[in-house]
């Protein structure tokens, strides 16, 4: 049974390209544990984090629309799904490693907080030293899950879900194919629900990036993948040509300029962004009403480091409940 975990690290060798991560050459993990005689370290890691509870509660959490009347408005797990396929389907063709790039997609978005970057700007307001949903993820996987053991991931994963931000470093190419992956990801299902939300029109979209990327969401995300494996192609790089790079920047600052800052879109961050502040608030004062486990951090950690840790955890639905609880009064009955 020892073979198996060796004959996939053989299959990788032969079959990667030289720019590719090996999963016999992780920098290792926080702690040395023995390894899985059926999968690689990174297939281990993908396994990890899709069996927590960090990633089932993706689910409930926004991702444009707070709270969206329909069943197919996207979620951050279904976000999370497509970045996967997208950063897959981009590292087979470029021989990468795809257990790399599926371990750190499925984990980028686990610091997400409740109701979107609404939430993520208003607990950065809060806390001192600020809060990015990239560093929480990393906190998440290396620190909360698991009743405070984390995940135990690998370097290259960790590094991965870190530097996930367009402007972000990370120190593979598996990484980078995320951090374009997860552009290229949103940028469209962002389109596709602000158009079915009545926020925007297909019309609208600026038709020199459509006649470059494509009309439909499916052809401008095979596009982006095509035009990134032709430009990447033998090369220990990964990169958008740039004409695509351009057309992709421009369409960005549209959804920012018509989708993301529209009054329409957003109408209810406000009520949302006071719920987590009033949340915030609460739990710095009686201190004693947190989970026992956040009260178990504060032997290590600022008391609004551990207050931020909890709310950022918060589903959408659970983060109303919780508000529900501390404030709205219970009805009274006669009895």
């Amino acid at each position: 049974m020892e073979n198996v975990r060796q004959h996939i690290c053989d299959i990788e060798k032969l079959t990667l390209s030289p720019y590719a991560t090996l999963s016999q050459n992780t920098k290792g993990r926080l702690h040395e544990c023995e390894p899985c005689q059926m999968r690689s370290e990174f297939q281990r890691d993908r396994d990890k984090i899709l069996h927590c509870k960090s990633f089932r509660r993706l689910k409930h959490k926004t991702q444009v629309f707070l709270s969206p009347e329909g069943d197919h408005y996207r979620t951050r797990l279904t976000h999370t799904l497509e970045v996967s396929q997208i950063g897959r389907t981009i590292a087979r063709a470029l021989r990468l490693n795809e257990d790399l790039v599926e371990a750190i997609a499925l984990g980028h978005d686990l610091g997400h907080t409740p109701f979107g970057h609404a939430g993520e700007r208003k607990l950065n307001e809060l806390v001192d030293g600020g809060f990015i949903h990239s560093e929480q993820s990393k906190r998440v996987v290396d620190l909360l899950e698991n009743n405070g053991k984390g995940l135990n991931l690998t370097f290259e994963v960790r590094d991965g879900i870190a530097n996930h931000r367009y402007n972000g470093k990370p120190a593979t190419l598996e990484g980078e194919i995320v951090k374009f992956a997860d552009r290229f990801a949103y940028i469209n299902h962002d389109i596709e629900d602000a158009i079915r939300g009545g926020v925007i029109a297909n019309l609208d979209l600026p038709k020199d990036c459509i006649a470059t990327l494509g009309e439909s969401k499916s052809k401008r995300i095979n596009n982006l993948i095509f035009d990134m494996v032709k430009t990447s192609w033998g090369k220990p790089t990964v990169e958008q040509s740039e004409e695509f790079k351009k057309a992709t920047e421009k369409l960005h600052s549209f959804m920012f300029e018509r989708v993301y800052t529209n009054s329409k879109a957003k109408s209810q961050e406000a009520k949302a962004v006071k719920i987590i502040e009033l949340i915030f608030e609460y739990y710095l004062k009686n201190v004693d009403k947190l989970p026992r486990f956040y009260q178990t951090l504060l032997n290590d950690y600022p008391l609004d480091r551990v207050v931020c840790d909890y709310i950022s955890s918060f589903t959408d639905r659970y983060c109303l409940r919780v508000f529900s609880e501390l404030f709205v009064p219970d009805g009274w009955t006669i009895m």
